[in-house]
């Protein structure tokens, strides 16, 4: 048993059974024995591989999208780069490598921020871009991000964030909960409160018995607080995650240890908790700030932004090996079959003037 599921064991025998929400919270953030705060969880090594460790292209494109967006928006300075939810740090290392070579006004003039939640993970961070000329700032949340415009990627940070979940049982919708059964062991159980199904989303009114649904409050109010900022102060976002298009019912709760699947109850704290990324909420959240939002695939993504030829000329001058790697790095990012369908890209821009 690991320590945190004793505690939580002890929790629900104290107060009776929480929702999927707060036991999706205290496997991840426990201040002591959460995932994040006791673990570094990404790459070969750990228990899951992002975009950016699968290819220096990845944030390079990223880097390219961002600075386009500063153009676009007039080249304000200062300005401030940041990345939410920035991993150990390699996403923003490619992309200040990227745009120390696009732009020398840029990188001398703009400030760089990390904003990041764990203190373990920003050690990693800081260690990952050791050497830097460029300052970086570390800052927990958005709110103590300077005033000024802000242009900001977050690459799988929505589908860590806690969401609910309710079950159709009955003649009505249910909060799903995590409680005990007779031997103490951690289950699923429908709680007591009923959920009005307007509420939930579309075929909520329909739905078979055992039907599962989402909702993430927590997801919608961090993108409004992002697009609040852009909107007040210009700039833009980009945030790309895996999960849909279109909102619908069923579970996506999951989790990822080691590179594998596993029961999401076994082994709080040990294992990588995650749901699928309903982009259609995320952008009612940005729009609602009055922002343009533009959705796309990973896969369209990075081949609009020039894939195959950034391809192209790192594999221009390399062996036959390396030449391999790159190709194959190309078909997990783009590939229909690997992130390039499943995972989703989402900009957020203000609002096109008219007139």
């Amino acid at each position: 048993m690991t320590r945190l599921r004793k505690r939580i064991v002890d929790l629900i025998g104290a107060v009776g059974p929480i929702p999927v929400s707060e036991y999706m919270a205290l496997c991840l953030f426990d201040p002591k024995d959460g995932y994040y705060t006791t673990r570094e969880p990404f790459g070969a090594a750990g228990d899951f591989v992002t975009a950016p460790e699968i290819s220096q292209m990845f944030g390079e494109l990223v880097a390219v999208w961002l600075y386009q967006a500063w153009q676009r928006a007039g080249r304000p300075l200062p300005a401030t780069f940041a990345e939410i939810g920035p991993g150990r740090g390699t996403l923003m290392k490619d992309m200040l490598r990227t745009w120390s070579r696009l732009d020398s006004a840029l990188a001398a003039g703009a400030s760089f921020a990390m904003i990041e939640t764990s203190p373990r993970l920003a050690e990693v961070q800081r260690a990952t871009l050791a050497g830097q000329s460029t300052a970086l700032a570390w800052h927990q949340t958005i709110d103590t991000l300077p005033r000024r415009p802000l242009f900001i990627v977050g690459n799988e940070l929505f589908d860590a964030v806690p969401i609910r979940q309710f079950v159709y049982v009955g003649t009505g919708w249910r909060e799903r909960m995590v409680g005990l059964d007779d031997a103490d062991n951690l289950r699923f159980f429908a709680g007591a409160g009923s959920v009005d199904p307007a509420l939930l989303p579309p075929g909520a009114a329909d739905a078979p018995q055992g039907a599962i649904a989402e909702v993430a409050p927590a997801r919608a109010a961090l993108m409004s607080a992002i697009a609040e900022r852009v909107a007040g102060h210009g700039g833009a976002g980009l945030f790309i995650d895996y999960g849909h298009l279109v909102p619908g019912l069923g579970d996506t709760l999951q989790a990822l240890r080691r590179h594998e699947h596993e029961d999401v109850l076994a082994n709080p704290g040990e294992a990588d908790l995650t749901a699928h990324v309903d982009f259609a909420a995320l952008s009612a959240s940005a729009r609602a700030h009055g922002l343009d939002v533009e959705l796309t695939t990973q896969g369209e993504f990075l081949l609009g932004m020039g894939l195959l030829e950034r391809a192209g000329a790192l594999g221009a001058n390399v062996d036959d090996g390396e030449r391999q790697a790159i190709s194959d790095a190309v078909e997990r990012l783009a590939g229909p079959d690997a992130m390039g369908e499943l995972f989703k890209v989402m900009k957020i821009l203000p609002a096109a003037k008219t007139g």
